[in-house]
């Protein structure tokens, strides 16, 4: 018997944005879908108009993967997590020891499948869903200023800038074209 599986089913127990007060709680499992969603889209965009080779689906389910090492370790709030390059790096080791903790969960028939999910080692790939969650943190802000709270005022231009600064076709396409409508109601979502 496996417990990966068992194990996974707690991201929805792991908060984010544990420094902020929140006028919705965000877990981990809900902030993975919607990264996986937005980095699916980003590989597509790249392929459609940019002549990329994306795996889109690869791109997706990675994402759908990328905070799993938070069901051991937590979410560490960014401005812990990069205070500096010792306590950077100290966090990076930190989450390969729970990915590998999580990996030996997997019964072997399936590890050399999960191998590149939960440590991703194509670059571009890589990229996309760093890019997806930066993204998704921004979303983040916006629903949270939208809902009066003014908590997120400061996270959230701090975040726009840094995705203003990515030099990449399919994060602007996606500003572009689909960020404006978190800042809708629902009727006018429709």
């Amino acid at each position: 018997m496996s417990n990966f599986f068992a194990l996974m089913a707690r991201m929805k127990y792991i908060r984010r944005w544990g420094l902020m007060r929140s006028v919705r709680e965000e877990n981990i499992q809900e902030h993975s879908l919607q990264t996986a969603m937005i980095a699916h889209m980003l590989a597509l965009i790249g392929n459609k108009f940019y002549d990329k080779k994306y795996n889109a689906d690869s791109v997706a389910v990675k994402a759908m993967y990328h905070e799993a090492s938070e069901i051991i370790t937590g979410d560490l709030p960014t401005p812990i997590k990069y205070y500096n390059d010792e306590i950077k790096s100290a966090y990076k080791q930190i989450e390969n020891v729970a990915t590998q903790q999580i990996f030996k969960l997997l019964p072997d028939e399936f590890k050399d499948d999960f191998l590149p999910v939960l440590n991703i080692q194509d670059k571009e790939e890589k990229m996309l869903v760093k890019y997806a969650d930066r993204i998704c943190a921004y979303l983040k802000c916006v629903e949270e200023v939208n809902a009066g709270n003014n908590e997120f005022t400061d996270a959230k231009e701090s975040i726009k800038k840094d995705i203003d600064s990515i030099d990449s076709p399919e994060v602007k396409y996606f500003m572009e074209n689909f960020a404006g409508g978190f800042d809708l109601t629902l009727d006018k979502l429709r």
